[in-house]
């Protein structure tokens, strides 16, 4: 810490620190447009200029730029910095356009804002402005009005420095200066709607918000977006019962303030026409509303009789994940005490083991990022699957200077900035791992940056076809590396928090391992024995071991990657439950719907991938008749005569801090008033049951690779796709580039394929990418009008008709 002074009183500031920052945490505040946190100062709008005295007198300089130093003397509110501030917004302001009233940024605009405080007043201006065409649409959610930009460079640096995409820079020179995309080139970024955030002008503004509302029409709360398992922080602002529009918050601990196009604009669901508002029964080929007497006294009744005759074994459930932990533990509590069975799971057969997911000894913190030495990345792309986790691991290589080492069948978003790009073909993973821990041959190299800790690893599966056994080896040899902290990594937004209830087939509440004798107080009298995962129980669905089956938010056929099995598994079942948003494909085959209300209509808690409880918020009502999960789950419990007594999310709340270990202590209250950020389970103090160490002996019958003869499938997830939130969401609807294949060049040529390829009978247009490993070929996960490929690790592919 060093001693300055800013404006005659003395503060103590770390040493080093940017002058405006520094007054900023003093109490200082230094109008600024070009500075912005977490991106490299530059100094270019002048805003910030304030006096400094030096050996050679005071000097005029922006405070951006300027560190500072022990018994530095500044002057921020000087005759002197008030007029050189009052010339930098008269020149800002020469052909600014004065359209404030129907401007999207009148209200909420630092420009607006400093020209009334430290403008002057009055323009010498009465040229004719400017004029552009406006708005030019540089991209499907982002929207540029050129006559408004003071080339702060904000949306250029963003673009650059923070998310790889540079897709958006100054042209031209002089007085002619703009900024704008090049030719034939959208502003096709995944993380575009930052800029508009960032903005500290009009100029870039969102299609979805233009001309919605204005700032002091908003109602807002701070929530965590329901999208992405990073649980990065947001804003939800509405109004008239309709959400508008999600800020990004800069949570430190997880996005710094940045959000994914598809979860800043993914919001559009919720007010979806198409959102279930009444219980539905199933009648012939169709449904008939019903009331929810008759639907829960029927659904009570259908589960009762199965139970009846078959056992509780054969009632299952699967999902969890889209609700939060409340509705979570109520299912959980539903299907161990109520039903009486084990099979239940949040997983879609497309995660990892749960004890690795929520109880990994040595499990680390997205923050580890920012002190690591190497990171290794063994997991599906994060740019298409873990945005905001992306940006994180992009900044520790780009600014923090870490190792940065991918393993992937092909490059990934982050392969311009990895020192070592590692390719195999799936299934050949193992061997690989075998080679890697070795240090042999064209990977001592990347052996060697492993031994440099501190070490992040992120580990997941790459593709759904992947064996998910190697995940497991992967973490038992990064947790051995020095000082390692492991992330291990799934899609689905609150699987962690899911997990961590119990909606598991081998896991309690709290992290409690299931099938042991140490008990689990308050639940006692539940089944606590080892139950089917989501494969298990469509396995035995469709030999008819399980006779009914409870879908929570879930949609086992788009999601589950072997939906051939999932479709005879819902045709095999004598009874289908659904509790859901929408009237998905696996929710049409229901005998009984269930309407629940989604995120921004209910208050609860999520849990992200570090094991961070946050809580999200309620600012609207839900359509129609829908309801919470939870209270669609207690009261079907109750008229089973098996009750559980939930009064409210917040009781369950209490229930789930004094009964589930791991999260004891952990409470609304505390996460509305003390820890805003979030806290990781388990606190301080609080011994988690279960601390899982995985083996590196794990490896799955068959997974030595593709079948000789045929292509290793790489199956992978893109941000955009065909879930139902993607399709419910006006602005992002169409953004899901359909379905194709990739190739190596080597293996197009080799059978001849130019144009189209059938995998496994299935025509597809092909892509052809140097990078991916040969004898592969990559088809993205749940595309528009995608084949289902799912159920097998191995392929054929041969040139399509025409090719």
């Amino acid at each position: 810490m060093v001693t300055i002074t800013i404006d005659g009183t003395e503060v103590q500031v770390p040493a080093g620190e940017l002058l405006i920052k520094a007054a900023e945490d003093s109490g200082t505040y230094i109008p600024r447009f070009c500075w912005h946190r977490r991106m490299n100062p530059v100094g270019m709008c002048r805003m910030c200029l304030v006096e400094v005295e030096g050996p050679r007198g005071i000097m005029l300089t922006p405070s951006c730029t300027m560190p500072v130093n022990d018994g530095m003397v500044v002057h921020t509110k000087s005759p002197t910095v008030e007029k050189a501030q009052e010339g930098v917004l008269e020149f800002l302001l020469l052909n600014h356009p004065l359209d404030c009233p129907v401007c999207d940024k009148g209200g909420e605009c630092p420009l607006q804002d400093q020209t009334l405080s430290h403008g002057p007043g009055e323009s010498r201006m009465v040229e004719e402005k400017r004029h552009y065409e406006k708005p030019i649409p540089i991209s499907d959610l982002v929207l540029l009005d050129r006559e408004r930009c003071i080339l702060c460079a904000r949306c250029v640096r963003f673009s650059e420095e923070i998310s790889g995409d540079p897709l958006i820079e100054f042209m031209d020179r002089g007085n002619a200066a703009e900024v704008n995309t090049f030719p034939d080139e959208p502003f096709a970024s995944y993380f575009s709607g930052n800029t508009v955030q960032i903005c500290p002008v009009g100029a870039l503004t969102a299609s979805a918000y233009r001309f919605r509302a204005r700032p002091w029409d908003l109602r807002e709360v701070a929530s965590v977006n329901p999208l992405t398992t990073t649980g990065d922080g947001v804003t939800v602002q509405a109004s008239q019962n309709e959400v508008l529009r999600f800020l990004g918050v800069d949570n430190d601990a997880t996005n710094h303030g940045w959000l994914d196009d598809r979860s800043r604009f993914g919001f559009e669901w919720i007010a979806s026409p198409d959102r279930l508002a009444t219980p539905l029964a199933k009648s012939g080929d169709g449904h008939t509303e019903v009331s929810w007497g008759e639907a829960l006294g029927a659904a009570a009744e259908n589960l009762s009789a199965v139970i009846e005759a078959h056992g509780p074994g054969a009632v299952a459930a699967i999902g969890g994940a889209r609700g939060t932990n409340e509705d979570a533990y109520a299912l959980a509590s539903f299907m161990r005490s109520s039903v009486g069975s084990p099979n239940l799971d949040a997983r879609l057969d497309d995660g990892l083991g749960t004890h690795l997911l929520s109880s990994l000894a040595g499990k680390g913190e997205i923050g580890d990022l920012e002190t690591a030495r190497t990171v290794l990345v063994w997991a599906a792309d994060l740019k298409e699957e873990h945005p905001v986790l992306y940006l994180r691991v992009r900044r520790a290589a780009q600014e923090l200077g870490a190792t940065l080492i991918t393993v992937h069948p092909t490059a990934t978003g982050l392969a311009d900035r990895a020192t070592h790009t590692v390719t195999y073909r799936p299934g050949e993973g193992h061997d690989l791992l075998d080679r890697l821990r070795a240090g042999s041959g064209d990977l001592a190299d990347v052996r060697a940056a492993l031994d440099e800790g501190p070490v992040v690893a992120i580990v997941g599966r790459t593709g759904l076809a992947e064996d998910p056994a190697l995940a497991e080896a992967v973490t038992a040899f990064a947790r051995d590396l020095p000082q390692a902290s492991v992330l291990p990594v799934v899609r689905r937004a609150n699987t962690y928090g899911a997990i961590d209830m119990g909606v598991a087939p081998d896991l309690l509440p709290g992290r409690v391992a299931a099938g042991g004798d140490a008990g689990h107080t308050g639940w006692e009298k539940a089944d606590t024995s080892v139950g089917l995962d989501t494969r298990g129980i469509l396995e035995a669905a469709a030999d008819g071991r399980v006779k009914a089956l409870l879908l929570v938010g879930a949609d086992p056929l788009r999601d589950v990657p072997d939906a051939d099995l999932a479709a005879r598994a819902l045709d095999a079942v004598d009874v289908v439950i659904s509790i859901d948003c929408f009237l998905t494909d696996s929710t049409a085959k229901a005998d009984i719907v269930l309407p629940a209300l989604g995120f921004t209509e209910k208050e609860g808690t999520v849990t992200n991938l570090e094991g961070r409880v946050m809580k999200v918020n309620r600012i609207v009502s839900g359509p129609g008749q829908a309801r919470a999960d939870w209270s669609i789950i207690d009261d079907l419990a109750a008229r089973m005569g098996r009750p559980l007594g939930f009064e409210s999310a917040e009781a369950i709340s209490l229930a789930i801090a004094e009964h589930a270990p791991a999260y004891g202590g952990i409470t609304w209250f505390l996460l509305d008033w003390k820890e805003r950020d979030g806290v990781v389970a388990p606190r301080d103090g609080v011994e988690q049951p279960l601390q899982y160490i995985p083996t590196t002996s794990l490896r799955a019958v068959g997974s030595g690779g593709a079948k000789r003869g045929g292509f290793a499938l790489h199956l992978g997830r893109l941000l955009y796709d065909d879930a139902v939130l993607t399709r419910q969401g006006a602005s992002i609807a169409d953004l899901a580039p359909g379905a194709y294949a990739v190739l190596n060049p080597t293996d197009a040529d080799r059978i001849g394929a130019n144009g189209h390829v059938e995998v496994d009978g299935h025509r597809l247009p092909l892509r052809r990418d140097a990078s991916l490993a040969e004898g592969t070929v990559a088809v993205p996960f749940n595309q528009p009008d995608g084949p289902p490929l799912g159920g097998s690790s191995h392929v054929d592919v041969a040139p399509g008709a025409g090719a």
